[in-house]
C-alpha cells in the first residue's frame, strides 16, 4: 500500500482522486510511526519549499524521511524537498539528493511561472518511466526548478533552459510535474511507482 505524507503542504485531493481512479490503495501518514505501515511513500507538495520544510520539521517527519529504504516519490514541491537547498526562502532542505532548487527568474526570458504542458525526456533507465514515451507530455506549474545533473536527473525538460523534470537516487524519486494532472502518461507513472518494492 502507498502512504501519503500529510504535512499540510500539498494538493492531496487531486493526488488521491488519481489514485482512486487507478485503484491504487493508499493511506495518510501523519506521524513517524505510520511510515512503517506502507510499502512506498509519496511526498506531495504545492506552494513554498521553505514553508513545507518547516511543516515537515514540526511534524517530526523530516529527520526520518532520509532513513526510509522503501520507494519514495516526491511530487512538485515534494521533489524539491529531496534536494539540498532552495532559493525559495533561502532554505536548507532534506539534502537526500545533492542538487539545488533555483528560481527561473533572471535565468530565463520566458514567463514565470512555467505553467502548462511540456515534453519530458527520460533517461538513465528510471523505472517510474517504464512504458512511457521518451518524449511524453506532462503538466507543470512551478517557478523554481532543480538544476540538471547527469548523475541524478531521471528526466529533463526545457523551459528557457534545461532542467531536471525528474530525479532519482537509490530508492528516492522526484518529479517536478504533476502526474495526477498529466493524463495517460501521468497515470502510467503513478502505476509504475505503485509496483516498486
Amino acid at each position: 500500500m502507498t502512504g501519503i505524507i500529510n504535512y499540510g503542504a500539498g494538493n492531496i485531493f487531486s493526488l488521491t482522486a488519481a489514485l482512486d481512479r487507478l485503484d491504487i490503495p493508499y493511506g495518510m501518514i501523519n506521524e513517524v510511526d505510520e511510515l512503517a505501515i506502507y510499502d512506498r511513500i509519496i511526498i506531495p507538495g504545492v506552494g513554498h519549499a521553505g514553508a513545507a520544510m518547516r511543516k515537515l520539521r514540526e511534524s517530526g517527519l523530516a529527520s526520518s524521511i532520509s532513513r526510509i529504504t522503501k520507494p519514495v516519490l516526491g511530487i512538485c514541491v515534494g521533489m524539491q524537498l529531496l534536494t539540498a537547498y532552495s532559493e525559495e526562502g533561502d532554505s536548507p532542505l532534506l539534502d537526500i539528493i545533492p542538487l539545488n532548487t533555483l528560481h527561473f527568474e533572471k535565468r530565463i526570458a520566458e514567463k514565470v511561472p512555467h505553467m502548462g504542458w511540456n515534453k519530458v525526456f527520460h533517461e538513465n533507465g528510471c523505472p517510474i518511466f517504464d512504458n512511457i514515451k521518451k518524449d511524453a507530455y506532462f503538466y507543470f506549474v512551478h517557478s523554481y526548478f532543480i538544476e540538471y545533473n547527469a548523475t541524478f536527473t531521471a528526466a529533463f525538460a526545457r523551459y528557457g533552459l534545461k532542467f531536471s523534470a525528474a530525479i532519482q537516487d537509490r530508492n528516492f524519486y522526484g518529479v517536478q510535474f504533476h502526474p495526477e494532472k498529466s493524463g495517460e502518461a501521468g497515470e502510467r507513472l503513478l502505476l509504475n511507482f505503485s509496483n516498486l518494492y
